[in-house]
């Protein structure tokens, strides 16, 4: 069965595409351009209700703003990734309000390889970020999906995680942890109702992050979230953006190390 297929059970057997897009959305990472333009996406289409979790700054505000406009209720909340031991009580805050259809993991950070690895401390703070703070709020909100019997939880990864690369390792093994986590959080959840979509891009062009012109295999935060309402219609389990990335990174996980370290990757 490709990896981008699953075979629905229940509900979602019977129920037409459409109806598995959200009506409501928390997003954590509120002002993440991928989420953004996934959130507007979705907005266009079905949900009506959105919570944009992150630190409070006018950024996160403005976003809120621009959602509003689309015809959401939005509403914006105090998030912190790297604070665990708030995260229980503050996005369960969210889940007693109502139920939520789609939960969307989109906060992370780049770092600095160069720096991080002179830095031992920043080198923590990425993985603190991308990994710990994703695995506490993931686990969270999964719960509260499962109790409620429906939802999804769409977990940003990246194609960096499945291969260290020499350019970006102390990233790109964050989202190595955070992807093989997704998947097995999605084994969990099978049959619960609740389910996990893992979303894999590859560099996307944001205004804080661009790639050399001609660099291949490069996408925009406009093309995932067409990919991310692709997969929620079809009730997949992973996502690659742009697809080929599937077949490219199946050949390079393959490629002995002696040869992967000659590539311009």
């Amino acid at each position: 069965m490709p990896d981008d297929t699953v075979s629905p059970t229940g509900w979602d057997r019977i129920a037409p595409a459409a109806a598995r897009l959200p009506r409501s959305l928390l997003v954590l990472g509120g002002t993440s351009e991928i989420a953004l333009a996934t959130a507007r996406r979705l907005i266009a289409r079905r949900t009506r209700t959105v919570w944009l979790a992150g630190r409070l700054s006018p950024a996160l505000e403005q976003a809120a703003e621009q959602l509003r406009g689309l015809g959401a209720q939005v509403r914006v909340i105090a998030f912190d990734a790297l604070d665990p031991a708030s995260h229980e009580s503050v996005l369960g805050k969210v889940f007693t309000d109502g139920d939520i259809d789609m939960v969307l993991l989109a906060f992370g950070t780049l770092g600095d390889q160069a720096h991080d690895e002179r830095s031992p401390r920043a080198a923590v703070r990425v993985a603190q970020t991308n990994y710990t703070g994703a695995v506490s709020s993931g686990l969270v909100c999964a719960g509260a999906l499962q109790n409620q019997g429906h939802g999804c939880l769409v977990v940003l990864s990246s194609v960096a995680g499945e291969r260290a690369r020499r350019a970006d390792f102390i990233y790109g093994s964050s989202k190595a942890g955070l992807d093989t986590f997704a998947q097995g959080l999605g084994d969990a959840l099978y049959g619960t109702g609740a389910h996990v979509m893992v979303v894999r891009p590859g560099f996307v062009r944001t205004r804080t992050a661009t790639a050399s012109r001609g660099a291949p295999l490069t996408t925009t935060p406009e093309a995932v979230a067409t990919a991310v309402e692709l997969g929620l219609r079809r009730r997949a389990e992973a996502v690659w953006v742009p697809g080929r990335l599937r077949v490219v990174m199946s050949a390079l996980r393959h490629l002995p190390r002696a040869v992967f370290r000659r590539l311009p990757v």
